[in-house]
């Protein structure tokens, strides 16, 4: 039987992903286009070199503008790769305009798996992560595979700054927080720049 907090989490996953769903296609995308404005005004995303994003899948903010928007300005980007040893668990591998993109077991597109292109989260300067629901303390809820959870552990030794992306409508009073749950420093909506 499930416990409570994973039902309450669950039900919270359900009501943001159906009302990030019901957004219209014009909606989808004039808020990307304001998430890339405002994540490009950002000094830390300015100062950066080695950016990871994610390709945008079930309704989350399209992160196709500010990809675009990196690569004119010689960022480089990186897009998540399921590991292929270690369940659960995220290698970083960089993504540009002629990387081809395969789907992984969650029919999410990423870049084929080349130990050339991967790179240690040691030397990411940003971390930009999906996520399904907020609070305003900064608590993020994911899908519940619970990879970020895991990339994000200890992530200001790793020394790269961690900013969510999403839309306005994700963000909930308050989330059921569980003990693995790390909240964000920062998370960019249309509207709001959000700092904790």
């Amino acid at each position: 039987m499930q416990d409570k907090l994973s039902i309450m989490r669950q039900q919270i996953r359900k009501s943001v992903r159906s009302a990030r769903k019901q957004l219209s296609h014009d909606e989808q995308h004039i808020a990307a286009q304001q998430v890339m404005h405002n994540a490009l005004q950002q000094p830390e995303i300015i100062q950066a070199k080695n950016i990871a994003l994610f390709l945008s899948f079930d309704g989350e903010i399209d992160t196709r503008p500010l990809i675009n928007a990196l690569w004119r300005q010689q960022k480089n980007v990186y897009l998540p790769v399921l590991h292929p040893f270690n369940a659960h668990n995220l290698l970083f591998l960089q993504y540009a305009p002629e990387t081809p993109l395969v789907k992984n077991r969650f029919n999410i597109e990423e870049p084929p798996l080349d130990v050339r292109y991967v790179l240690p989260l040691e030397q990411l300067d940003i971390m930009m992560i999906p996520l399904v629901a907020f609070d305003n303390k900064g608590q993020r809820l994911g899908m519940g595979g619970g990879f970020y959870d895991r990339t994000l552990v200890n992530w200001q030794k790793k020394g790269f700054i961690p900013i969510g992306l999403a839309h306005d409508c994700q963000q909930v009073e308050t989330l059921p927080v569980a003990h693995w749950d790390i909240p964000l420093p920062e998370i960019i909506t249309p509207q709001k720049i959000w700092r904790w």
